[in-house]
């Protein structure tokens, strides 16, 4: 049992004790700190939380079940709508699983640019959940600054996949279409751009003694917890665990870069943002280093217009965002799945909050609650 856990059974039982109630508060599912249709299930023993206990299925969609309607080609549009503001790497999962099973290639063109897409996906991740943690502890400023610096990555991948958000860029064997001149000198320039701007937000944010105040020591989640309930990501790479997809099975052409993995070994809430933060700085170093060696080539391998998959069971996991999704297929031989498993990491991420969150104060909570970084539709799909 976590030192929080104990110390809300002893809370509980001294309020026993002493003649006093508890009460049950709902957080959601409509609260704006839950940033989706969450609903949390709080028994409180005066300001402090004695129970937490998710209640998801607000917003279930259905998405493995609709995985086997379709055929292997009609799935994609579904993928960037499982957490949409990771979609390159959702969609990179699929359509990387569906390459394994069918033995398609990839033209080493199409994996540099999935690189560079996914990487510039990842830092629009980050800023819209720097903006927003932010907003969550009551500063307004740095949501503005976020939101202005991601625009400038939606412009660029708009250019190229025709979406702002929801992106179906990635196909089976390639891309859509090619990359031009304009976008890999766009995507130079936001490089260069964007790490002045880190720098500024370090002195804005990171180096700001009130912020570092209202996180650190809040919501603890150590390696072991994060084990037990399969937390990863910047959740676990907060408790000191180096544990990173492009690392621990490579894909694309991860390998060929050189890159680190941050890590903090506190596990509390500055340590998860603190972890963010630095994936920002690795990311560009990543879009770098595959601007420099992007090929000349073709981007799409040919590809059956009626695909049927041999019967098997596989699987692929890509690092998202927010930690290690993984997408498994089963193929009976027809052009439509017999199964579709999605494993997303926002699900195993809230799962530990019911215990790390035991004896905390509420308002510790929602900044415990903010640093998980959660996609509802992740969790609901």
């Amino acid at each position: 049992m976590s030192t929080s856990a104990a110390l809300a059974d002893a809370a509980r039982a001294a309020a026993r004790a002493e003649g006093r109630e508890t009460f049950v508060l709902n957080l959601g599912p409509q609260h704006p700190a839950t940033h989706g249709v969450l609903r949390l299930k709080l028994t409180m023993d005066g300001e402090y939380i004695a129970r937490a206990e998710p209640v998801c299925g607000y917003i279930h969609r259905m998405h493995e079940k609709m995985g086997e309607n379709r055929t292997w080609a009609q799935f994609l549009p579904n993928t960037s709508r499982i957490d949409y503001l990771s979609a390159m790497h959702y969609t990179h999962a699929y359509v990387a699983a569906v390459e394994r099973a069918a033995q398609l290639e990839v033209p080493r063109r199409a994996e540099f640019v999935r690189v560079i897409t996914s990487e510039l996906n990842r830092i629009s991740s980050h800023l819209v959940w720097f903006g927003a943690f932010l907003l969550d502890l009551g500063g307004f400023t740095p949501l503005l600054y976020a939101f202005d610096d991601r625009e400038k990555i939606l412009d660029l991948l708009e250019r190229i996949t025709g979406a702002r958000l929801t992106y179906c860029y990635y196909r089976f064997g390639g891309l859509y279409n090619d990359v031009d001149a304009e976008f890999l000198r766009g995507a130079r320039d936001f490089v260069r751009y964007l790490r002045p701007r880190l720098d500024m937000y370090r002195e804005l944010v990171t180096e700001n003694i009130i912020f570092r105040k209202r996180l650190e020591g809040i919501g603890v989640a150590d390696a072991e917890l994060c084990r037990r309930y399969g937390a990863t990501g910047p959740v676990l790479r907060g408790a000191g665990v180096a544990y990173d997809v492009r690392r621990a099975e490579p894909y694309a052409v991860y390998p060929e870069l050189d890159f680190k993995i941050p890590t903090h070994p506190r596990g509390d809430s500055l340590a998860r943002y603190l972890v963010r933060m630095e994936e920002m700085e690795q990311s560009l170093r990543i879009i770098e280093q595959a601007l420099d060696l992007i090929p000349e080539g073709p981007f799409r391998s040919k590809v059956p217009k009626v695909l049927k998959l041999p019967p098997g069971d596989t699987c692929f996991a890509v690092e998202a965002a927010r930690g290690r999704f993984m997408v498994r297929i089963v193929s009976d031989g027809r052009d439509i799945p017999y199964r579709v498993k999605l494993r997303t990491p926002s699900f195993s991420n809230l799962s530990l909050f019911e215990e790390a969150s035991r004896g905390m104060l509420l308002a510790d909570a929602l900044a415990f609650l903010g640093s998980l970084d959660l996609v509802i539709p992740d969790i609901d799909r």
